[in-house]
């Protein structure tokens, strides 16, 4: 049987004092946790997470924290009235009064709020121990404050006060060692065995702040992921819109415009420029009917239309030529492009003629040029230059196509020609998509 724990009080009886110091040495003594009460009590005092109450976890049966809480009271009482009354060979169960059983079963009792109320408990374990040694009774409780010191490191979160327990701590139990007489070896060793249950809490609870923080972290992280995902499909979407509504809008205004101006001296060009108008309006209305339509989450995929891809230039380019203004293509493209370069190299010609059409207005000359090789679309857009009545921009043309070609992971280019007009150039990657 291990020999009971104890600090090394035994009333100047230390009959047994090379027993005790074997005791100690094995781990089995003072406090130490490797003793078979200290170890049931810290194996049971270390449930910190909050099963449901009666669930079987694992194949066992798990206790609720309330009844673990009320086994950890019992068992210590238990463990405390054993380790006392054995501490000196001399004592029996019967030597120790009942108010002796009284301190220890209200000490025992407060460790039910050891959790919510550690500094409180630790006070009672202190006040007991204290009340114990002054009234003589035989042996010396330790347990108490070690659980109670374990708990104020496990739940008490300000570091500041945690260390004003343990400093308070460590005078209690080094003053009652000191005022038994106990060599200086079982003072110290008394100490840190006191100390190392204040540890033992402070280290799991700075493990469970760990724990935490990730937890917020990882969360944090989820979240803003999913501000970014939002942002990038209410950017796309917003470069769709700009990119369906600039340029049909640009031709309706333009042609709207000559309609006005020819009405009456021509009246066959205004009807053609009206028909111009109404083209534009239905474009206009079914890629926005597409676009809301994907944007539906109980629209069916088959009732939408498919996508604008570079096979269609052709169709810009005979609608702008309906406007008066010139424009020659030159196209040299694979028929199986990869859909997100298709669809946003057709963008990117679109945006480029319109503001061809903004800013040079009907009179003026453009040049597309489409050309694959060594794996690269190459997309070309130039005119002759801006015409004095220019429309308004928003600035968000040029923004646009850089966005798309930079999402391909490809190089935008856009600028003034030196000899007079204006460049957009984007060369995409077709292979990888």
């Amino acid at each position: 049987m291990n020999a009971p724990v104890t600090w090394g009080r035994f009333r100047g009886r230390r009959t047994n004092h090379g027993a005790i110091t074997d005791t100690v040495a094995n781990g089995g003594g003072r406090g130490s946790a490797g003793g078979r009460p200290m170890t049931d009590q810290r194996a049971r005092g270390d449930g910190e997470t909050n099963p449901t109450p009666g669930a079987a976890v694992g194949g066992r049966w798990r206790l609720s924290p309330l009844g673990m809480d009320v086994a950890v009271a019992v068992v210590l009482f238990g463990a405390s009235v054993v380790n006392v009354a054995n501490q000196d060979p001399e004592t029996k169960f019967s030597d120790i009064p009942a108010a002796g059983f009284l301190l220890l079963a209200i000490a025992s009792t407060a460790l039910l709020w050891r959790r919510g109320r550690s500094l409180a408990v630790l006070g009672v374990a202190l006040v007991m121990t204290v009340a114990w040694a002054s009234l003589g009774y035989p042996g010396n409780p330790v347990f108490h404050i070690l659980v109670s010191l374990y708990a104020v490191g496990r739940y008490v979160p300000e570091w500041r006060l945690s260390l004003a327990a343990l400093a308070a701590a460590l005078a209690v139990a080094g003053l009652v060692q000191a005022i038994d007489g106990d060599p200086l070896s079982d003072v110290v060793t008394g100490l840190v065995l006191t100390a190392l249950a204040w540890l033992v809490g402070r280290l799991l609870q700075n493990r469970a702040n760990s724990a935490r923080e990730r937890a917020e972290y990882l969360e944090w992280k989820r979240a803003t992921e999913a501000e970014r995902v939002i942002a990038d499909a209410r950017a796309g979407i917003a470069r769709e819109l700009h990119d369906v509504v600039a340029h049909n809008v640009s031709v309706m205004t333009v042609q709207a415009g000559v309609a006005r101006l020819v009405v009456r001296d021509d009246p066959d060009r205004a009807v053609e420029a009206i028909g111009v108008v109404e083209e534009a309006g239905r474009s206009a209305l079914d890629e926005l009917r597409h676009l809301l339509g994907v944007l539906r989450p109980e629209a069916a995929s088959g009732d939408l239309d498919p996508q604008p891809a570079l096979h269609q230039v052709h169709k810009l380019v005979d609608q702008l030529s309906k406007t008066g203004m010139s424009v020659s293509l030159t196209s040299d493209i694979p028929s199986d492009l990869p859909v997100r370069v298709d669809l946003f190299a057709y963008r990117i010609v679109q945006e480029a003629l319109t503001n061809v059409l903004k800013h040079g207005g009907v009179d003026a000359t453009a040049q597309v040029r489409l050309e694959e090789a060594d794996g690269y679309l190459d997309i070309e857009v130039t005119d002759s230059g801006a015409s004095t009545t220019s429309l308004p921009g928003s600035g968000q043309g040029i923004v646009g196509m850089e966005e798309r070609a930079n999402l391909l992971g490809g190089i935008f280019e856009a600028g003034p020609r030196s000899e007079g007009g204006f460049r957009v150039f984007a060369r995409l990657p077709i292979g990888d998509q």
